[in-house]
C-alpha cells in the first residue's frame, strides 16, 4: 500500500509554534518524511524564521515538500518573499507552497501606519507579484498598495515547484485566490462552509481569468481524546487570538456557529460542538480526515497545536503518529 493509496499523500502536519530551539522541529519532519505524506507546514514564526527553519532541516538532511500557512504580507516586499520562497525550494529540492495573507487590520496598521482601504486589493497585488516572480516572469507593476520593477535570475531546468496560495476566510479573499493564487489556505474552518460558500467563490474567480481553480488547503485542528485531555481547553490554548478577533469570528457566525470576539470560550465550544475542532479516537479522527478529502479538500493539514501547548512535543507527536496509521489502516 503506497501513501496516495490510503490519502496519507494528501495529508500535511502543521508545526505549531514558534521554537525557541530548532531541534523541536525535526519529529515534525521526520514524520513527514517516513510517512509520506504531502509536507510539513509552518506559520508565521518570530523566532527563527519559517523559511529559515526548512533551510535548517535541509542541511540535517531533511528535504521534504513545505508550506507556509500564512505569512504576514507586511513582513516582506513581494520581491524578497520570491527569494525566501525559491531558496527553500532549492535547499530542500522538494515542492513548496508558501502562503500569505494581510494580517489582521491591527498587525496591518501597526506595519504601516493605517489599515489598508482594500485587503483584497492589497492582496491581489501581492500574489500576483510572488507568483510571476517564482514562475520566471518579470514583473512591471504599479499599484495601489505595492511596486515592483524587476525578476528573479533565472534557473536551471528542473526547479522545484513553488505554488503561491493565499489565506481564505470569506468569499471575497477565495474569489481573489481564485484570479491570482496557486491555493486558497483556510484554517479551523467548517467543511460545509468551505463546500457552500469558499469552493464557488475559488471557481468564479479562476473562470473570471481563464485558469484552473486553486487547490484548497484546511488546516484541520485535532487531539485524540486520552484521559486528561479538555478539547475545550485544547483550541483556546491555539486558537484563544484567532477566537477574538473579528475577521475570524465573523467567518465562523457565517458558517452558523456562535462565536463572538469578546468571549473566545464560547467561541472554542462551538468549534467542539459541531466537530470542526476533530476529537475522538485516532480511528474517528482518520474518519473525518477522509471525509475532507472526498469533500473537496484537496490536501488536509493536521495541527496538534492544543496538544503541543498543553501537553508536550512528543504527546503532539503520537497523535499524529496514531492519526496517520489509522489513515493507512483505513487505505488498506
Amino acid at each position: 500500500m503506497n501513501a496516495e493509496s490510503s490519502g496519507a499523500g494528501r495529508v500535511s502536519v502543521f508545526f505549531p509554534i514558534m521554537p525557541v530551539k530548532p531541534e523541536t522541529i525535526v519529529g515534525f519532519a521526520e514524520l513527514v518524511r517516513d510517512a509520506g505524506l504531502a509536507r510539513l507546514w509552518m506559520g508565521q514564526s518570530l523566532t527563527y524564521d519559517a523559511y529559515h527553519l526548512f533551510a535548517y532541516l535541509a542541511g540535517r538532511g531533511l528535504r521534504i515538500p513545505t508550506g507556509t500557512a500564512v505569512t504576514v504580507m507586511g513582513l516582506r516586499h513581494p520581491y524578497e518573499a520570491a527569494v525566501q520562497a525559491r531558496s527553500v525550494a532549492l535547499f530542500t529540492g522538494r515542492p513548496m507552497t508558501v502562503g500569505f495573507g494581510p494580517g489582521s487590520p491591527e498587525m496591518v496598521a501597526s506595519l504601516r501606519g493605517r489599515r489598508f482601504a482594500s485587503p483584497l486589493t492589497a492582496s491581489r497585488e501581492y500574489l500576483s507579484m510572488v507568483r510571476s516572480l517564482v514562475n520566471g516572469e518579470p514583473v512591471r507593476r504599479s499599484g495601489e498598495y505595492h511596486f515592483l520593477e524587476g525578476a528573479l535570475p533565472a534557473m536551471p531546468a528542473g526547479e522545484p515547484e513553488i505554488r503561491v496560495g493565499a489565506g481564505v476566510l470569506r468569499s471575497g479573499m477565495a474569489r481573489v485566490a481564485g484570479e491570482v493564487a496557486d491555493a486558497a489556505i483556510t484554517w479551523l474552518t467548517p467543511l460545509p462552509y468551505i463546500q457552500e460558500v469558499l469552493a464557488p467563490a475559488l471557481r468564479e474567480g479562476a473562470q473570471s481569468r481563464g485558469r484552473p481553480t486553486p487547490a484548497v488547503v484546511s488546516m484541520v485542528h485535532f487531539a485524540v481524546d486520552r484521559p486528561g485531555v479538555d478539547p475545550l481547553a485544547m483550541v483556546l490554548a491555539a486558537n484563544r487570538d484567532h477566537l477574538g478577533t473579528e475577521h475570524y469570528t465573523a467567518m465562523l457566525r457565517s458558517a452558523g456557529l456562535a462565536a463572538d470576539p469578546s468571549d473566545p470560550e464560547a467561541g472554542a465550544k462551538g468549534l467542539v460542538d459541531s466537530g470542526v475542532f476533530l476529537t475522538g479516537s485516532a480511528e474517528e479522527i482518520a474518519k473525518r480526515v477522509a471525509e475532507h478529502l472526498r469533500g473537496g479538500v484537496d490536501e488536509v493539514v493536521l495541527s496538534p497545536g492544543g496538544v503541543l501547548l498543553t501537553r508536550g512535543v512528543e504527546a503532539a507527536l503520537a497523535d499524529l503518529r496514531d492519526v496517520v496509521a489509522e489513515l493507512e489502516r483505513l487505505g488498506g
